[in-house]
């Protein structure tokens, strides 16, 4: 009896051993491209719920350019909400350049982009993105303004200089 159910063990044990394992596509850089270009862009054309959209969830976070401006989405949310609806522009940050890297398993990107805006100047995004059923999503976005360091003296005195007003 043990040698026939061993006959039959076998084979299930073969095919089994023999199945294909799932493959994971390698991570897309044009899918990633595509969703950071169409967020812009929601921001260019004043498309609220478009922009908001591509964030992970409330609980993901947008840094801006002022040292108080740390916002998770549902915070972001509200402060923003005016710019998109004045004149259907909330800003326009047009990418120049861009550097993606993803982590080993294909779930995880983060990037850094160059950015001409017009209110701004040039400026600098970087990010993480992850993936999850819903394709790529943001999960932290910090938005700076690069300064040179030829200048970074006189910034930095002007930035003390503020707070110091400000404590005042």
């Amino acid at each position: 009896m043990r040698s026939l159910l061993l006959l039959l063990l076998i084979p299930v044990m073969f095919l089994v051993a023999c199945q294909p394992k799932e493959t994971q596509l390698p991570p897309s850089r044009d899918e990633v491209d595509a969703l950071l270009d169409d967020w812009h862009e929601a921001a260019a054309n004043g498309d609220f719920e478009r922009y908001f959209n591509h964030f992970e969830n409330d609980s993901s976070i947008f840094m801006g350019t002022d040292a108080t401006e740390r916002w998770t989405v549902a915070e972001f949310k509200p402060w923003s909400k005016p710019y998109f609806e004045d004149d259907g522009v909330a800003w326009t940050f047009t990418p120049t350049f861009r550097k993606i890297y993803f982590s080993d398993n294909g779930k995880v990107a983060w990037f850094d982009e160059e950015l001409d805006t017009p209110n701004l100047g040039p400026s600098r995004g970087t990010g993480v993105l992850v993936k999850n059923e819903n394709g790529w999503k943001i999960a932290h976005y910090n938005l700076t303004i690069p300064i040179p360091n030829s200048i970074v003296d006189d910034v930095v005195e002007e930035i003390e200089s503020e707070l110091n007003k400000s404590a005042e």
